[in-house]
């Protein structure tokens, strides 16, 4: 029974003009999608690789130098691009590309793709994940919109009743004829982007297990799709009707869900602004050591400490530049200063996640996107630790220079000059992401309530339609 229907359904669905057309708009989206994001993969990465190479060609050549002068000189971090932003760009085209690293200031990333974009990106972009997302739930409808409503109009339900059919068979038969192409569309895309990742060895490791487990994600989404799109077809009496109420809630699971968690999630644990994260910042640098601001009561305490330290009475007499010491610690006050700010930050960004979570249950879209995003390495918890593994670089970097002033300088000596060859013996800065396993076991939950999500949609397709 369950072989019969599903051959009768995949006739049916060759026969229509309208599914093949479907059929083939999706294909050609996705594969102008994939195309462009190879395309564009392959290019962003050329542009880090010789903006990595070229920066530290800088960095290392700037000749004879005050290591403080090189301190306020600075050099960038870069944010590499991972395999499967492939598939999933995630927040990369927002979140900044790179971040300036400079003496007493921790900065944001910045160059995001989203900031050099005309007003025609308004209008989206055609990207793997928007098609994956967004267009084959809105196929799934195509396809099964009218899986039983046709059955009714056409009078055949009732001879099936009269053959004594097995519904769950029936109903079985169904839900597979609507899944092999769905399953078949999505492993082509997957297996296409695998090859393509695989085949450019110049740029990232490309892990995949990582594309598997992005696969099963969005197959378990499709999954609960399909059930939907089931089970209004099996409980309402006409087609147009069982199209209506589908599409409805697709407008709510992938549009209307997502932005209300987000306005929801904003709303309970708000960013402060631009200029009142400056200004609680400034606040408290004021309340500590100023580096450069040898007069100050912070720095008189510093002196007086380190005076009684190496038992000496006069900052010339101590082994090193108290000058280049002062300074350490004044960019010890201030990354703690920051430190406090960004993690008032990251708070709220695991409180919104949070929110994000308790209202996933509205919609299958929200956990099959940030999963989604967090196996590509593309979502703001990976952000946030490349912006973290920039901070910690350049905490380093300002103490590897002022060390070098403060050993190898007199007090009050501002003319000292580090070798030429000195810079070349700072390490590169170097970005791992998390492995597969950690993300898993950080996004548990997004990865229980999409199982929820398939435990819950198949128990209401089996037990609301076994009376049909």
């Amino acid at each position: 029974m369950i072989l019969r229907t599903f051959l009768k359904e995949t006739r049916e669905l060759l026969r229509d003009g309208r599914v093949r057309l479907a059929f083939f708009i999706v294909i050609l989206l996705l594969g102008v999608a994939v195309w462009i994001s190879a395309r564009q993969y392959e290019n962003v990465n050329e542009q880090y690789e010789a903006a990595k190479t070229a920066e530290r060609t800088i960095w290392d050549n700037q000749g004879e130098k005050n290591p403080h002068s090189a301190a306020h000189y600075g050099t960038y971090a870069f944010k590499p691009k991972f395999p499967l932003s492939l598939v999933d760009q995630g927040v990369d085209k927002y979140a900044g590309t790179s971040i300036f690293l400079e003496a007493h200031k921790r900065n944001e990333a910045q160059f995001s793709a989203a900031a050099d974009q005309t007003g025609l990106a308004r209008f989206g972009d055609l990207t793997p994940d928007f098609i994956l997302l967004f267009i084959i739930p809105l196929l799934i409808i195509l396809l099964g919109y009218n899986s039983f409503t046709k059955e009714r109009e056409m009078g055949t339900l009732t001879l099936l009743k009269s053959q004594g059919i097995s519904t769950w068979k029936w109903i079985l038969g169904k839900w597979t004829a609507l899944f092999i192409p769905i399953l078949a569309i999505t492993a082509i895309l997957f297996l296409v982007a695998g090859l393509l990742l695989s085949s450019l060895k110049d740029f990232g490791i490309f892990n995949w297990n990582a594309l598997f487990v992005m696969f099963a994600v969005y197959v378990g989404y499709y999954v609960v799709f399909i059930n939907i799109v089931l089970l209004i077809s099996a409980n309402t009496k006409k087609s147009g009707v069982s199209l209506v109420v589908s599409l409805c809630v697709w407008i709510i699971a992938c549009l209307a869900a997502p932005k209300a968690a987000s306005n929801v999630a904003e709303a309970k644990h708000p960013y402060p602004t631009r200029q009142e994260f400056a200004a609680n910042v400034l606040k408290d640098k004021k309340e500590g050591l100023d580096g450069h601001n040898p007069w100050s009561k912070e720095a008189k305490q510093l002196q007086e400490t380190v005076l009684a330290e190496y038992g000496v009475d006069s900052l010339h007499q101590l082994p090193f530049n108290f000058d280049g010491y002062r300074m350490q610690k004044g960019e010890e006050h201030e990354a703690e200063v920051y430190f406090k700010h960004y993690n008032y930050l990251k708070e709220q960004f695991v409180q919104q996640s949070a929110v994000y979570r308790g209202l996933a249950a509205i919609s299958p879209y929200l956990p099959a996107r940030f999963l989604s995003m967090a196996i590509a390495q593309t979502d703001y918890a990976t952000h946030w630790e490349f912006a973290d593994a920039a901070e910690e670089y350049r905490i380093a970097t300002q103490k590897f220079l002022n060390d070098n002033f403060a050993e190898n300088s007199e007090y009050g000596n501002w003319g000292y000059r580090a070798d030429a060859d000195f810079w070349k013996n700072l390490p590169a800065f170097e970005y791992d992401p998390p492995e597969l396993g950690s993300i898993l076991l950080r996004n548990i939950s997004n990865l229980g309530i999409l199982g929820l999500w398939l435990l819950g949609s198949f128990s209401l397709l089996l037990f609301t339609t076994k009376t049909i």
